[in-house]
């Protein structure tokens, strides 16, 4: 059993990150109580000295603290063996550890302005990441990982993006980057719900060929909550809901981008969920996506993906990744999952 301080403390952490702004957070990745950076370092550091190397300690540690208590640990070790942690994990560990290990190094924005910079660097875009990333992030996190792409990169990420893509997909993405939409408002304006319903529908299955630009204006403009009630008005003037609509209207990776968005504003949780389910449909699980969801959402709203995972597809989100996965990269996500449901 938790003592009683563990879980005020825990509850007080879950509240902080409630009212620091934003979306309320479900992480599954909780800041350590008991937190002793100077004692978890030199864990690490006897685990990297091990022969063969204890991955096991490396996992317990890096995998139940907070990227804030990760960078104290790393500094921490820092003082106590005279070089840098991140390299020192590097040398030790190799394969999916290693990809998972260094992506918790990383602050949730520093991981996905990486991402995106992975996905463009190169021969040939990988446009499914592009997409999941720039699609399912907030206004905030846009921001935030525009500003840490310019640090990280020395680059604009719209440069990148644009420079990367083309046609009405490059143009839709970068009206996503420019992080445009409004805030929620208490205020709900049913004339306005009414004319975005209207031009959706006369923008695309009502006349011959779509007008995209329409779309991408009243898709990356408007709130979050104005966009749900949008798409319900949406039925009183379109045979088919939103998604089939897309699904008529365009393809390729501008149908891939629309469909990525209207799942995200009707339930953002549960196209994770989808996400994760389909990596893991296959025999070998699609190792990338697995990874970049488990550790970009596990300090954000991983709990929540996993509730959504469990109801739709009737098996827990711990069970599905442990039959697909294995070693240490499994102990690794099984351990950032928190929990069988």
């Amino acid at each position: 059993m938790k003592s009683r301080m563990a879980m005020i403390s825990e509850f007080l952490g879950q509240l902080t990150l409630q009212l620091g702004g934003g979306d309320p957070t479900y992480p599954t990745v909780v800041p350590e109580s008991n937190f002793d950076p100077d004692k978890d370092a030199a864990r690490i550091e006897t685990a990297i000295k091990t022969k063969g190397v204890d991955e096991q300690t490396i996992i317990d540690v890096l995998t139940k603290r907070t990227y804030n208590q990760r960078r104290e640990i790393a500094f921490a070790y820092e003082r106590r063996a005279k070089k840098d942690m991140i390299s020192a994990l590097k040398g030790a560990l190799s394969g999916s550890l290693e990809t998972v290990i260094l992506g918790l190094m990383k602050s949730t924005a520093q991981y996905d302005a990486s991402e995106i910079k992975a996905s463009i660097k190169g021969l040939g875009t990988d446009e499914e990441s592009l997409i999941e990333i720039l699609c399912s992030r907030s206004n905030a996190e846009l921001k935030e990982i525009k500003k840490v792409y310019k640090e990280l990169f020395k680059k604009d990420l719209e440069k990148d993006v644009a420079g990367d893509t083309s046609g009405d997909f490059a143009k839709l993405l970068l009206a996503l980057v420019e992080a445009k939409r409004d805030e929620p408002s208490s205020i709900i304006d049913y004339q306005k719900i009414d004319e975005d319903a209207r031009a959706l529908y006369d923008a695309g299955v009502k006349r011959k060929g779509t007008d995209v630009k329409c779309w991408i204006s009243i898709m990356s403009e408007r709130s979050v909550p104005h966009l749900q009630k949008v798409f319900e008005r949406y039925k009183s003037y379109s045979p088919y809901d939103m998604q089939e609509s897309i699904r008529k209207e365009v393809k390729g990776d501008l149908e891939k981008s629309f469909l990525t968005l209207v799942q995200c504003f009707e339930n953002k949780q549960l196209y994770f969920a989808n996400r994760l389910q389909d990596a893991m449909k296959s025999k070998g699980a699609k190792e990338k996506v697995l990874t970049r969801i488990i550790v970009s959402r596990c300090e954000v709203d991983l709990k929540k993906i996993r509730q959504e995972f469990k109801a739709h597809h009737g098996k827990s989100l711990y069970q599905t990744i442990a039959e697909h996965t294995k070693g240490d990269y499994q102990r690794a996500l099984l351990s950032l999952c928190g929990g069988d449901d």
